[in-house]
């Protein structure tokens, strides 16, 4: 894995010397991503510089560095991914005749492009990937992004410049790229506990959309979709594959054996996260039986009654026969560490399962350089328990008139109640009055329901979680939320997560579930066979049952969570605290400290559901301490 970074100045006025210096400073804050080796190259007219920071996996020769030069000369390619199929590719490429220099997937790639264009290139590439390709005879810049969104890729353009990176903090060291925070996209930040792209924190400053690819031209910009993961969603809506549960678990076991087998592909060493649920256990059971050595697997445990789920791991990694290491984590792990980890994330992010998830990477990365994780199946195979309660529960609310609900859940949102009945009681009323599923599904996955109401002078941006026609296209509400999952929760914060956090110590993570072919598939499948005998991931239990008994993941699983709700009465309270105190906050203007106070009481007397509202707030406080926006 690696960074990229680059900068095109349209009409070369700054000059090559200066354009070299911003870039290697762009590239020097990507170290992390990429510690082998750097490499630069410019154009002859001083339009363009790419830069590169390389974490060797594939071919580790000179044959392998970045930026890349094609044979014919005119394309050149700063690439941060992996591209799965590269051996079949590069057999087709010289089927048509094309000599490769070497054996990395970057030339692989980049020859296809010259050879039969960006789109048939990018249509016949497996993989995860964020790159930047220059056209010395069109002077053309194109972005592009994985279908899932596994890689980062940010842009921004202003003053006849375009300026492009792995992550935000690059940017940032262009003395001209702006500093403003965006008071809109925090709302999104205060739903979603990170920013969904295309936004970012900062206005004038772009995400690269999962999919997608950007064209700039001297000051034109072009945007397209050449994966739409709604398209194939609608598509299976309409037409869902005819057959039956034996045949839909057959082929996905070829499709898992080969998206496995494909990321077990390394000229390092690799290894696993294993959480002991059922992705990552389906995962490592895979692994291994395609291995003539044990696995090398990580998990993370904690010292905490209800939340230490490490036996689980040590069950299934024993079974399996993997060669396993576990992190056992003290009640005040997370006052030693939280302020590194809000370092390392480019934006505000408040995921609060980061921490273990930089943990088990900093673990994993002792022993291996490349790490496989289970991410993936929940989306994909409707694997989340709120899918179903919210069905369940929408259909309880409908028996009631909306008034009469959204009466009661007014009565009870501050009523005095004790105890997690009353907590219960308060979460259901509060839930109630939503009109459909989709408004139910909104408010589940909010960490402020009212984000515009602890963030000051905003207005929220409406996107897909509005989108009535949805429902038009995926009528089945649980195949419906998975859809928003896999374009908003997936992109923006799991693979968010683990990129950042992987990267931080330089480890490769990769997701064999979420290999596009199997997105695909999942969404063309008959919607009942997604939740047989009432069971999420049904076909995945069936794969995994192949290989473990029943009783070793038939559960509920938390997956690397943190008990950050216990952590902020407890080790971490006057941390949080300082971060939100009412004159710091006030001084800022970004956030209504009333309604952050009034937060931290409930929190503090007892109240369950303000855990992740806060979580939110803290880690933006602390972001701003961490990057200079203080």
């Amino acid at each position: 894995m690696c960074g990229i970074a680059g900068l095109i100045d349209w009409q070369a006025r700054s000059g090559p010397d200066a354009a070299r210096r911003a870039v290697e400073a762009m590239t020097a804050r990507l170290v992390h991503r990429g510690p082998d080796a750097e490499g630069l190259w410019h154009d002859t007219d001083g339009v363009a510089t790419l830069g590169h920071r390389r974490l060797s996996i594939i071919d580790l020769s000179e044959t392998g560095a970045q930026p890349m030069v094609s044979a014919d000369g005119d394309l050149v390619l700063t690439y941060n991914g992996e591209l799965y199929n590269y051996r079949d590719i590069a057999d087709d490429l010289r089927a048509e005749g094309v000599v490769l220099r070497g054996s990395s997937d970057t030339e692989v790639l980049l020859e296809a492009i010259a050879l039969w264009g960006l789109e048939t290139a990018l249509k016949r590439s497996v993989g995860m990937f964020a790159f930047a390709l220059w056209s010395r005879s069109r002077r053309e810049l194109v972005l592009a992004r994985d279908r899932l969104g596994k890689k980062p890729l940010y842009w921004s353009a202003h003053g006849g410049r375009l300026a492009f990176a792995s992550e935000l903090t690059a940017l940032l060291t262009l003395d001209t790229m702006p500093r403003d925070i965006d008071r809109d996209a925090l709302t999104l930040y205060m739903r979603h506990a990170c920013v969904p792209a295309p936004r970012t924190i900062l206005a004038g400053v772009n995400k690269l959309m999962p999919g997608h690819t950007m064209t700039f031209r001297d000051g034109e910009e072009k945007s397209d979709c050449y994966w739409d993961l709604r398209a194939i969603a609608r598509q299976g809506a309409r037409e869902p594959l005819d057959v039956t549960p034996d045949e839909a678990v057959k082929t996905l076991d070829g499709l898992v054996g080969d998206a496995v087998a494909k990321r077990m592909i390394a000229d390092v060493p690799l290894g696993a996260f294993l959480s002991g649920g059922i992705d990552s256990s389906l995962m490592v059971a895979t692994m291994q039986a395609r291995s003539s050595v044990p696995i090398k697997t990580f998990t993370i445990a904690f010292d905490e009654e209800g939340w230490d789920e490490g036996g689980y791991a040590r069950d299934v990694a024993d079974r399996l026969g993997t060669d396993h290491r576990e992190l056992r984590l003290a009640p005040d792990t997370g006052l030693a560490m939280v302020d590194d980890v809000a370092a390392f994330y480019d934006e505000p992010f408040a995921d609060a399962s980061q921490l273990a998830t930089w943990l088990v990477s900093r673990l994993a990365r002792e022993d291996v350089i490349v790490a496989l994780s289970g991410d993936g199946g929940d989306e994909l195979f409707a694997g989340y328990s709120r899918y179903g309660w919210a069905t369940a529960a929408h259909r309880r609310f409908q028996r009631v008139p909306q008034g009469a609900r959204r009466a009661a859940a007014a009565l009870l949102a501050d009523a005095p109640l004790p105890g997690s009945w009353g907590d219960r009681l308060r979460h259901h009323a509060g839930m109630a009055d939503a009109g459909d599923t989709d408004e139910l599904y909104r408010r589940l996955v909010s960490a402020w329901r009212e984000p515009s109401g602890v963030v000051t002078d905003a207005r929220e941006p409406t996107g897909v979680l509005w989108d009535r026609t949805l429902m038009g296209d995926v009528p089945d509400p649980i195949a419906r939320m998975q859809l928003l999952d896999a374009m908003t929760f997936l992109p923006d914060d799991i693979l968010t997560k683990l990129d950042r956090a992987s990267m931080a110590v330089s480890l490769e993570a990769r997701t064999p579930l979420l290999d596009h072919r199997i997105a695909e598939y999942a969404f063309s499948l008959p919607r009942q066979i997604m939740r047989l005998d009432g069971e999420g991931k049904w076909p995945l239990r069936q794969l995994l049952y192949r290989h473990l008994p029943k009783e070793l993941f038939d559960r509920p699983k938390r997956g690397f969570s943190v008990p950050v709700g216990a952590w902020l009465r407890g080790p971490l309270k006057s941390w949080a605290e300082r971060l939100i105190d009412r004159r710091r906050l006030n001084e800022a203007g970004l956030l209504n400290a009333g309604a952050v106070e009034g937060a931290w009481r409930r929190h503090q007397a007892g109240r369950s559901g303000w855990a992740n509202a806060l979580w939110a707030v803290l880690m933006f406080e602390a972001w701003r301490d961490s990057h200079g926006f203080a």
